[in-house]
Parts: structure tokens; sequence; C-alpha cells
């Protein structure tokens, strides 16, 4: 075991100095554009009851979640997914409340890759949840705030990508298969892994919903990519999907998104209770999703509320990154001056101490006996002054 003492968990980091000061900087960024628009802040555990993320209908793959167990023998996981568990506070702390609920939060999620390159286990996440609303007004400012929260942190080039469940849902529900090939198409589908994809659809029998999914990787672009699929598509719910998007997208670009919004028929969510319009963000110089969210209007009737919802999530981490990149963050200001007690000063020094911060000064208490280690500290450290404090106050400039 004493090989473990000097590593962290796979999937885990420190954060030191700077980066601390920018995912501090981001989440402040994001917290004050929520608060202006209207969402409170709410928190919830960090580890919950499984039953909450599986209760008979999983909505995240049990492999991906961190387990334990309490006193009583339950079976718990570190919160894996945000949403759930404010869908449940919202039943049932704000089941009385005037919808719809506009809340935001920022809190770490837990994720098992399973050691795959690049990816954190740990995640820092800020965003918001609005409850209680359905249509196209309600989507249409989730989109504008996913770009927004990109825009104002300043992490260059940005994009948002806009899909749609029930586009997907209608193609494979043409399928003549049973549930665990369309799980395994899904999964592939949301993996990118299309020769796999490929090889799955070669088995199944020739029709016109598998030509299309083969072609789902291509439907990416503009609102070219909608007229497209409508000539393709012959069912209702597919066609219904397709002009919900192409209400959608027209609308964002009137509001001057255009350079920054583009269909993906392709899109798949690994999370099951997306309903209706799913989105990713993603920044330029970062190949992880900076931002995931969509629609999820059925999933609050687990906790007897039937409330139609939508909301996002960012990756905090993956903005501070790309802040610090940029040089988008000022390093932390290095200490001023250094207060060293001659013996006998101890609390005049403390005074003084808290004289220097009030004015606005970074400066340290001297914890050396002699005013020569403290000198010698002082140099190291690159401090300009040492004000050594008695009856009167010496200042050493170096």
């Amino acid at each position: 075991m004493q090989k473990n003492l000097r590593i962290t968990p796979e999937g885990t980091r420190d954060l030191l100095f700077e980066e601390c000061l920018a995912r501090r900087k981001a989440e402040s960024i994001l917290s004050n554009l929520f608060q202006l628009r209207g969402y409170s802040e709410v928190m919830t555990p960090g580890i919950e009851l499984y039953d909450l993320f599986d209760a008979g209908e999983p909505v995240i793959p049990a492999e991906s979640m961190y387990k334990l167990t309490d006193s009583r023998g339950r079976l718990l996981v570190m919160r894996p997914d945000s949403t759930l568990p404010i869908a449940r506070l919202t039943a049932t702390r704000l089941k009385d409340a005037p919808f719809p609920v506009r809340l935001y939060y920022a809190q770490d999620v837990y994720h098992m890759n399973h050691g795959r390159s690049g990816h954190n286990d740990q995640q820092f996440q800020a965003g918001i949840e609005l409850i209680g609303a359905s249509g196209e007004r309600a989507d249409l400012e989730m989109l504008s705030l996913a770009v927004e929260s990109l825009r104002i942190c300043d992490v260059g080039d940005f994009r948002v990508e806009i899909g749609h469940v029930g586009f997907f849902l209608s193609l494979v529900g043409q399928l003549n298969v049973d549930d665990d090939v369309k799980d395994t198409i899904r999964t592939l589908i949301e993996d990118k892994n299309y020769a796999a994809l490929g090889g799955v659809l070669d088995t199944l029998e020739p029709s016109d919903p598998v030509d299309f999914i083969r072609m789902l990787p291509r439907l990416f672009g503009g609102e070219e990519v909608l007229e497209t699929a409508w000539a393709l598509c012959s069912n209702t719910e597919s066609h219904a999907a397709l002009k919900y998007l192409s209400n959608l997208y027209k609308k964002l670009c009137a509001l001057g998104l255009s350079d920054h919004v583009m269909i993906d028929l392709g899109m798949i969510h690994q999370n099951e209770y997306y309903t209706g319009v799913i989105f990713r963000g993603y920044i330029e110089g970062s190949g992880d999703t900076v931002i995931s969210g969509g629609r999820y209007d059925t999933l609050l009737r687990r906790f007897g509320s039937d409330l139609p919802a939508t909301g996002f999530g960012v990756n905090v981490d993956s903005l501070t990154k790309r802040m610090l990149e940029r040089q988008a963050v000022d390093p932390p200001k290095p200490s001023e001056v250094l207060v060293h007690a001659l013996p006998g000063y101890e609390t005049e020094a403390f005074v003084k101490v808290g004289e220097l911060a009030y004015q606005g000064m970074v400066c340290e208490f001297s914890v050396f006996n002699s005013l020569e280690e403290a000198l010698v500290y002082a140099e190291r450290r690159c401090i300009s002054e040492v004000h050594a404090v008695s009856d009167t106050i010496k200042i050493y400039k170096l």
C-alpha cells in the first residue's frame, strides 16, 4: 500500500496556484451570468443513494458510477450528475414554488472513465436547470445562455452543436431489432465508432432507416442539413423533430449566433433522460465536450412531479485549462512585505500585518526566530520589504 502514498487516484489531479485562480474566475463569471438571468444557486450532496440514478430504469450507466455503502448497507454513489439530484430537490423541497423555477449549481461530479486517456473522473461543473417550462422559448433561452457562457469566459473560438433525441428515436424505432441492438447502435454513435457501427448495420436487413443511420455522421452543418434530412425522411416523428430544429436554428441565427451554432443530427447522449432538443459545446484547442445539455420533460415523473424541464452543464475544468493557455488569468499576487517581530514584540507585529492587509498589501508574518533568517527567506521568495517590529519599525528593502 505504501507505493500509493505519493500519487492521486486515477482520473484525478491536484490544482496549484494559477489553476485555482482560473477555476475560481470561471466559476465566478458563470455564477454571475446565471444570477443576472434570474437563476438561484442550489447545492446537492456529493454522495447520493444509488436508487436515485437507477430506480429500475437506469439513466446513467452503472459501470460509470463510483459506488460505496453506508452504515445500513445501502448502495451509494458519488454524485455522477447534477440534474437528477436537482430534479429530486425540486420535486420535494420546491414542490409548492411558483413555476417555472430557475436554479444553478457549481459542484463536482464523478464519472469512472476506466482509464481513458485525457478524461478526468472528477470534474467541476457549473450549470443551470429551468424546471416547469416547455416549448421553444425555454429551449431558446437555454441555447442562447450556453453560447453566452462560452463567449463571456473569453476562451477563443467556440461552437454549439444542436440535435434532437426524437429524430434518432424515430429512426431506430423503425428497425426490426431488439432493444440490445438498438442500445449498441446508440452507444457506437455516441462514441463516434463509425467503423463498428457499419459492422452492426451490415448484419441488419437493408432498409431506408438502416441507410439513413449510416448517413448520420455526415448530417452536420447548417440549415442545408435539415433540408437534406427532410427529403430522406418519411415518418411524422422525424419531420416534427426536423421542423422544431429548423425553427429554433432560425431564431438563433436571428440573434446573431449563426457563427457559433451548428446542426448535428448524429448527436446522441449517454444520459437517457433527454426527450427533445440536445446540444453540446466545444472550444478551440480542446477535444473535450465543454457544454452538454438538453430537454428532459419526463424525468421529474420519477418523483411524482409531471414538470417539463431543460438545462445544461459546463465543464469548468476545460474552461480553466483554456483560460490558462490564453493567459487570461493573472498570476497570484506575490507577497510584498514580510513582518518580523523582534523578541517580545509578536503582538505588535500581528497588529502591523493586519494594518497592511487592510490597506490591500499582501504580507506575511515571519515565523523565524532571528531577523537574519527572515531576511534570507524574504530574499529567496523575492519579497521586496522586511518590516522589523520593536518599539519602532525598521524597514529593510531587498
